[in-house]
């Protein structure tokens, strides 16, 4: 069974920055629904369960593209395993929201829910993800975090390593900073600017969707970083 990931470096689900990134989303999880409804699951941990934020998830997937929205409440203790387990069981995918990055997998680690997602994962669940929810697989994240450093400082934090490789969100934003980073330390990274993504299957990158941005891959050669366009591209 294909492992399958699909990154996004950022934009407003909200205000529908990433439409054509979702309408994506949206047609592979129709496919491996089949005849029945797809249902997606939307998991919040790094806005602390913020549920406007579901609201979003919920107008842009129900209402746009008929898929049922459902969401993974743990940050204040709202739902038991079992409930949780039953909602997994069900997901056609898993889209991960944006906030604290460094939180979230803390959270996940202590309240069991990483087994849920990684089980989800293994079985071939698509698992999705914005800003946060786009670089916690990798295994090192550029990111802030409120619970280390009160969101004032951008670093490099460990992730779960499910890929190998260092990688920054919103990139556009934070190339300066990124690149001094990946060049002191002589090493090669990938950049994801708001509105872009990556497709990841079993571990490989297989091509970057852009809806107004672009996946870069980060190239250090003798100090100086070039940029290459994650290809195949697919300009939705």
């Amino acid at each position: 069974m294909d492992k399958t990931l699909i990154c996004i470096g950022g934009g407003e689900l909200r205000t529908k920055e990433t439409l054509k990134i979702d309408e994506y989303i949206a047609n592979k999880a129709k496919q491996h629904a089949g005849e029945k409804r797809a249902y997606g699951l939307f998991i919040p941990t790094a806005s602390h369960d913020s549920m406007p934020y579901f609201n979003s998830f919920r107008k842009t997937y129900t209402s746009v593209f008929d898929i049922k929205a459902d969401v993974a409440l743990t940050v204040y203790g709202e739902m038991s395993l079992p409930k949780l387990e039953e909602k997994f069981s069900k997901a056609d995918f898993l889209y991960v929201g944006g906030g604290d990055t460094v939180y979230m997998l803390e959270h996940w680690k202590k309240t069991g829910l990483l087994e849920l997602v990684r089980d989800a994962y293994e079985r071939g669940v698509m698992i999705c993800g914005l800003s946060a929810g786009a670089i916690c697989w990798f295994e090192k994240m550029y990111t802030d975090s409120q619970s280390v450093s009160e969101g004032e400082e951008y670093s490099v934090y460990p992730g779960l390593n499910w890929v190998k490789g260092i990688i920054s969100p919103h990139y556009g934003l934070r190339a300066l900073d990124f690149n001094k980073i990946i060049s002191y330390n002589n090493t090669d990274a990938i950049g994801l600017e708001d509105c872009s993504a990556i497709e990841i299957r079993n571990g490989e990158i297989v091509r970057s969707l852009s809806c107004g941005g672009n996946a870069y891959w980060l190239h250090v050669n003798g100090g100086e970083v070039t940029k290459e366009l994650i290809r195949p591209l697919i300009e939705l």
